[in-house]
């Protein structure tokens, strides 16, 4: 027997969340700055066009960027944003 949880997630009745549990869609869902960065996270072009939003024209990914995306550490898009932001600013001193 499966119930939902308030968020809508599935639980088991256990209470266990179900592994089954589909992963944010990089590809098209809507991206905030609350987006949780999760264990699926792709630089997408949806991701870019939010990056770019935040970041302005001169965001690019690069790859020690990317390995700060992915480093296990949970974040949000926006700590993401303020993170290049910070970094491309350290490298104009």
């Amino acid at each position: 027997m499966r119930s939902r949880t308030a968020v809508g997630s599935p639980v088991a009745a256990s209470g266990r969340k179900d592994m089954k549990m589909k992963s944010f869609d990089w590809h098209a869902a809507p991206i905030s700055r609350a987006t949780a960065i999760t264990k699926s996270y792709r630089n997408t072009q949806n991701a870019r066009r939010f990056f770019i939003k935040e970041c302005g024209g001169g965001f690019e990914f690069d790859r020690p960027f990317m390995a700060w995306l992915r480093d296990g550490v949970e974040k949000t898009m926006g700590d993401a944003a303020d993170e290049w932001l910070r970094r491309e600013a350290e490298k104009r001193q």
